[in-house]
């Protein structure tokens, strides 16, 4: 499963690829806020943008376990520090639509208030995980379908529908399946159904954002009907996987790629019944890639999949930003994976040193920068491959260096944080026209440090729209006479940039 195997190589130069000067920026400070913080999801639906965003990321994170332990000389964004003053922000996350013929943004909905496990008011969601247009049963045309993140103290995460663009409501009940969860991680299409996987349990707050303790796929003709059955075994039969990150289509085939502790795994079917007589759940599936395809845990999951020339891509990554405290993995620079429709497995972009199997890239792990914990989010537009990072780099403005990984020690003690994160902070976008030969688009998060993800990548008829991820607003701790005080930060916050074929070729 793990051989080299050449792809099919198309026309190297299919159409223009797009170069950082093809961008331009139309969504800044979160959206004209800073506490949002992730384009989460986007989808190109009634010839608009559709943005749905998560909020206060970094406040979340410093109550989970796995960040709490960062060594850090302060909190690099000024938050609440107990779960109570958490539920005082405003979270409720919010859709906006963008309109490219006038180049405006408009919020079309916020998440409503309800009643918590407390008795007191929380927001039904904080954040908007993903975007699927589909037509079901009950569907005259295609429908906008998102899948909400609840909070911990909410009553369960939600599939919404939108057939206007502007109404949305729910079509599921309150955490979709039994026993409930909180959040989902992918909304995919596969033989003209919809399927999910379940991300974190219901009443989740801390640090199990990504073990569900269920770790299935589920599927529904009409997911208005609540008939939703899973596809795989719990864990495809393993002990192992913690849960499914990532869910995509490629060759006619479901893909569905994990979180394992002893590297991730990736399974595929074609969707014919395990058992035909019992019927047409759950599906047959093969493993095409075991324990990290060779690397182990410091390939931890898949961040992110997509089809391109007749293969399956695949981004990997470390939870916790490439380097998982509580399990002790990493730090490490994330992978970029190839499966062939023949289910060999090609390394593209890593480090082999040791096993014979040399990138055939001859990129490093992380395009060759140790600080991109995860390849985040791939796209494809106009015959190009496109792979968006995510680079903690900028956090070694707050970093306590005697605390440390060793590496980043090592490394510190022969240069100034400043100038790591002037050359190469924020996120890398690299495109690729043939799968193998790859250039950067940008390596500074488009000129900002404090972009530290790409977060999504949407191929329309406008332009290749790519959504940040930026937890650094509304406010940002900055030195000053011997002290950390806490600034307003104009470049905190998601921002959004158009990529339109410009002059040049290549």
């Amino acid at each position: 499963m793990t051989a080299q195997s050449a792809a099919p190589r198309p026309d190297p130069f299919p159409t223009k690829g797009l170069h950082e000067r093809d961008f331009t920026r139309v969504g800044v400070g979160g959206l004209g806020d800073g506490h949002n913080n992730y384009a989460h999801s986007m989808a190109w639906f009634k010839g608009k943008l559709y943005l749905g965003t998560t909020r206060s990321n970094m406040c979340m994170l410093r109550l989970q376990s796995s960040y709490a332990t960062m060594p850090l000389q302060v909190w690099p964004v000024e938050c609440p520090d107990t779960m109570d003053g958490l539920y005082q922000l405003d979270r409720r996350s919010q859709i906006w639509a963008f309109d490219p013929a006038d180049g405006r943004w408009e919020m079309v909905f916020r998440a409503p208030l309800v009643e918590g496990a407390d008795g007191k008011p929380v927001p039904r969601e904080i954040g908007y995980r993903s975007m699927l247009v589909y037509q079901g049963p009950g569907d005259d045309e295609p429908a906008l379908y998102i899948a909400a993140w609840a909070p911990g103290r909410a009553p369960g995460g939600l599939i919404l529908r939108s057939r206007d663009g502007k109404s949305f409501e729910p079509v599921t009940k309150y955490g979709i399946i039994d026993p409930p969860f909180s959040v989902t991680r992918s909304l995919i299409e596969f033989r003209g159904r919809m399927h999910f996987a379940p991300t974190a349990r219901r009443g989740t707050d801390g640090g199990q954002q990504n073990s569900t303790g269920l770790p299935q796929i589920f599927a529904s003709d009409a997911p208005e009907a609540g008939d939703w059955q899973p596809v795989n075994d719990p864990g495809f039969g393993g002990a192992g996987n913690l849960g499914i990150f990532s869910l995509a289509v490629a060759n006619d085939t479901l893909y569905a790629g994990t979180l394992n502790l002893e590297g991730l795994q990736i399974w595929a079917t074609d969707g014919s019944p395990a058992d035909p007589a019992q019927g047409p759940f759950p599906y047959k599936w093969r493993q095409v890639v075991d324990k990290g395809a060779g690397r182990g845990p410091l390939n931890q999951a898949v961040a992110c999949m997509t089809a391109f020339n007749g293969a399956l891509y695949v981004g990997t990554g470390i939870q916790g930003g490439g380097n998982d405290r509580v399990n002790g993995v990493g730090p490490a620079a994330a992978e970029v994976l190839r499966v062939n429709a023949d289910d060999t497995c090609d390394v593209i972009v890593g480090d082999r040193d040791d096993d014979g199997r040399a990138p055939l890239s001859g990129l490093k792990a992380g395009f060759g920068h140790f600080f991109n914990g995860y390849m985040w989010a791939m796209g494809v537009h106009d015959g190009w491959l496109y792979c968006g990072s995510y680079d903690w780099s900028v956090t070694l403005r707050w970093a306590r260096y005697d605390q440390a990984p060793r590496m980043v020690q090592s490394l510190m003690d022969r240069l100034d944080p400043e100038t790591i994160i002037a050359a190469e902070g924020g996120a890398d976008l690299w495109r690729t026209a043939d799968g193998e030969n790859w250039m950067p688009v940008t390596r500074t998060g488009f000129g900002n440090a404090y972009n530290w993800g790409i977060r999504n990548l949407v191929s329309t008829p406008a332009g290749l729209f790519t959504g940040t991820a930026n937890v650094f607003g509304p406010r940002v701790a900055v030195p000053g006479d011997g002290e950390w005080r806490y600034e307003d930060n104009p470049e905190g916050g998601l921002e959004v940039w158009l990529g339109r074929n410009g002059a040049a070729r290549v």
